[in-house]
């Protein structure tokens, strides 16, 4: 498994991208590095939950249709494996098929589009928000300084 990265926020976080269409993986992934976050790929559902398992990701990106098993079922497995991790379901048939959190499990639901990259982009920094350390206030640095400092 190979991590790349870019300017990274702290602590680095990472990503696992699932797709079988090459392009589209290695366009999800160029975006999200430019966020700064690192990414690994897998090309197939078995290679992702394979790495999933084998690694500690923040995030998993997963397409919905894909050889042998669909997003859904990669979903179910990744949440039986790590509970609670958050997951985007990409797809080109989002309205198609009525793809939606409820009944897919994934908490973010997202269809091919021209607006896929910002909506990505969004739900990406949205779900990871809170894994993301926030620097204090000028003014509660100020106070925990004062707090310790003895007289």
């Amino acid at each position: 498994m190979k991590f790349s990265k870019a300017a990274s926020p702290v602590p680095l976080l990472k990503i696992l991208l699932i797709d079988d269409n090459r392009q589209g993986l290695l366009a999800r992934k160029t975006v999200l590095e430019e966020q700064g976050y690192a990414t690994a790929t897998a090309s197939s559902a078995e290679d992702g939950i394979a790495q999933f398992a084998s690694g500690n990701f923040d995030l998993v990106v997963t397409d919905y249709k894909m050889p042998r098993m669909n997003g859904a079922e990669v979903i179910a497995q990744i949440q039986a494996h790590r509970p609670g991790t958050p997951i985007v379901l990409i797809s080109g048939m989002v309205e198609a098929l009525g793809l939606t959190e409820q009944n897919t499990g994934a908490d973010v639901v997202l269809a091919k589009s021209n607006n896929e990259v910002s909506h990505l982009i969004r739900a990406v920094n949205r779900l990871l928000r809170a894994k993301i350390p926030k620097k204090p206030v000028r003014s509660q640095s100020i106070a925990a300084k004062a707090k310790y400092k003895t007289v």
